[in-house]
C-alpha cells in the first residue's frame, strides 16, 4: 500500500469575481518511477533565468520532499501563480492519475500514425502525470515561458512527453508530433 501524499498548501487568497477563471492545462506524461523534490525544480528555473515566487507558508523540508502533489509557483507578483500538480501510479491520488492516464489513453488509440503510437506508448507507460494549471486570461508571454521550463524540466528529467490542452502532444525538440486541437480533449 502506498503511503498518503502530502498536499502542499496553494496558500492564495482568491477575490471574489463575476466569472469563473479558464484554465490551460499542460502536462508531462513522466516514465519516472518518482518525481524529482521540488527543489531540484527550483534550482532548475533559478539556472534559467526564472525567479520563482512561493507559498509563504511553504516549509523548507518540503523541497525536498519527492512525493508532494500540489503547489502554486508564481512566475510575477501582481499575476496568479501557476498551479503544479503531481499523480502517481500509487498512493491518495491513484484514482485522479488512472482517469486522467484512460483519458489520453482513449483519445490518442483513435490514431493510426507513428507519432500518436509513440505518444500513446509514453503515455501507456508513464508512473506520474506532472501537470500544470494557468489562468487563460492572466497569463503573460513570460508566464507562458516560467511554464514551458516547468514541462522541459520533467520532460527531460523524468523521460516524459508534454501535452498541452487545445493544442497537443511535443516532441523533445518542441515539435508537434500529435495535433489535438481539432479534438475535445481536455
Amino acid at each position: 500500500m502506498g503511503k498518503d501524499l502530502p498536499i502542499i498548501s496553494v496558500g492564495t487568497s482568491s477575490s471574489s469575481s463575476e466569472q469563473p477563471d479558464n484554465f490551460l492545462y499542460s502536462r508531462v506524461f513522466c516514465q519516472k518511477e518518482n518525481s524529482p523534490p521540488l527543489g531540484l525544480l527550483l534550482e532548475f528555473l533559478r539556472s534559467r533565468g526564472q525567479v520563482p515566487v512561493l507559498p509563504s507558508n511553504l516549509e523548507e523540508g518540503l523541497l525536498q520532499e519527492w512525493a508532494w502533489v500540489q503547489v502554486a509557483l508564481g512566475y510575477q507578483r501582481d499575476r496568479k501563480p501557476i498551479q503544479v500538480f503531481c499523480v502517481r501510479d500509487r498512493g491518495s491520488y491513484r484514482d485522479v492519475y488512472d482517469q486522467e492516464k484512460q483519458q489520453f489513453l482513449d483519445v490518442l488509440t483513435a490514431y493510426a500514425d507513428v507519432e500518436a503510437q509513440l505518444a500513446l506508448e509514453y503515455v501507456n507507460r508513464c508512473r506520474f502525470i506532472l501537470t500544470t494549471r494557468m489562468v487563460e486570461d492572466d497569463v503573460t508571454d513570460e508566464g507562458y515561458d516560467f511554464n514551458g521550463w516547468i514541462l522541459e524540466f520533467y520532460q527531460e528529467q523524468c523521460n516524459g512527453i508534454v501535452q498541452i490542452d487545445r493544442q497537443g502532444f511535443y516532441s523533445p525538440k518542441g515539435e508537434l508530433i500529435v495535433d489535438l486541437s481539432s479534438s475535445s480533449e481536455s
